[in-house]
């Protein structure tokens, strides 16, 4: 298999067709993708509520609402725009680095840039920590594939058609974004891995992951699913690496500077991408047009 088709069939099987050009194909630019979008939700997120100093709460409120408005414009359109869908994935990516943090966070010195006592108007977080506030999450995403799977609607993402397929589809997006934020903390931050170790550590296991896809027995729908929530605690632990403090086992580049290197090389594919449906659109009318 061609490299540029690797996790291909992971919910696709005909490249043709990729759920009435709705959501794209899942090739490695996908995943490239995927795992720089995460990344910079990250840095993003930890720039808005830590570096400027806004806050969890307020952060969170502002990104929830950018994750909205995002959400209408992809679910309004009738084909594919990379833009719409990869401007909602960042959007979820850094919503849920926040509300991850608002979640497992206290109003702890560790958890506050040096030289603060607080991060903006309103509650801190709510100090539950990282396992309870993983716990919350895995079910409440395990409780909206219970819904998904009593709608009857397929799982997999070529064929989601239908306004409550896609519904459900960014409402897991969302949480599993929120709930690889927080297991990226983990590894990062408590596990005594570090950033580096937690990072080859998730790659590993998607290295697994792809082996799986070549055993007949294993759904590619599941590999694709817990593929998409690994390369979340990927991001999280690939953005910490370049913003955190080199004395912490980062990179020291700072959230503002990893963020605007991450935006460019995301939007630089988000571009090409565009660029490739724009040109797919015209052939497809110029074969139309033919007698």
């Amino acid at each position: 298999m061609a490299s540029s088709q690797v996790f291909t069939e992971l919910g696709i099987t005909d490249r043709g067709r990729s759920a009435a050009k709705k959501l794209p194909e899942i090739t490695l630019a996908f995943w490239v993708m995927k795992v720089a979008a995460t990344t910079l939700g990250e840095t993003a997120g930890d720039l808005f509520a830590q570096t400027f100093r806004i806050g969890y709460f307020l952060t969170t409120a502002a990104l929830f609402s950018a994750f909205l408005a995002t959400l209408v414009s992809q679910l309004r359109s009738r084909r594919y725009h990379p833009l719409f869908y990869w401007t909602v994935i960042l959007s979820t990516s850094m919503v849920g680095t926040t509300i991850s943090d608002f979640m497992n966070r206290d109003a702890g010195a560790k958890y506050l840039p040096s030289g603060a006592r607080s991060l903006g108007w309103g509650p801190q977080g709510l100090g539950l920590g990282y396992p309870a506030g993983a716990l919350i999450l895995m079910s409440l995403l395990a409780a909206i594939f219970a819904i998904w799977k009593v709608t009857g609607l397929t799982f997999a993402i070529r064929d989601i058609d239908t306004f409550r397929g896609e519904a459900l589809f960014w409402s897991a997006i969302l949480v599993s974004n929120t709930l690889g934020t927080s297991m990226g903390d983990f590894l990062s931050d408590e596990s005594g891995f570090g950033y580096a170790d937690s990072a080859l550590l998730i790659i590993s296991l998607l290295g697994l992951l792809l082996a799986l896809r070549y055993v007949p027995a294993v759904s590619n729908v599941m590999l694709f699913w817990v593929a998409f929530v690994l390369t979340r605690p990927l991001g999280a632990t690939a953005g910490d690496f370049l913003t955190k403090p080199t004395e912490k086992g980062g990179l020291d580049l700072g959230t503002l500077r990893a963020s605007v290197v991450l935006l460019a090389v995301l939007f630089g594919f988000v571009g090409h991408a565009q660029m490739r449906e724009r040109r797919r659109a015209v052939l497809g009318a110029k074969t139309a047009a033919l007698p």
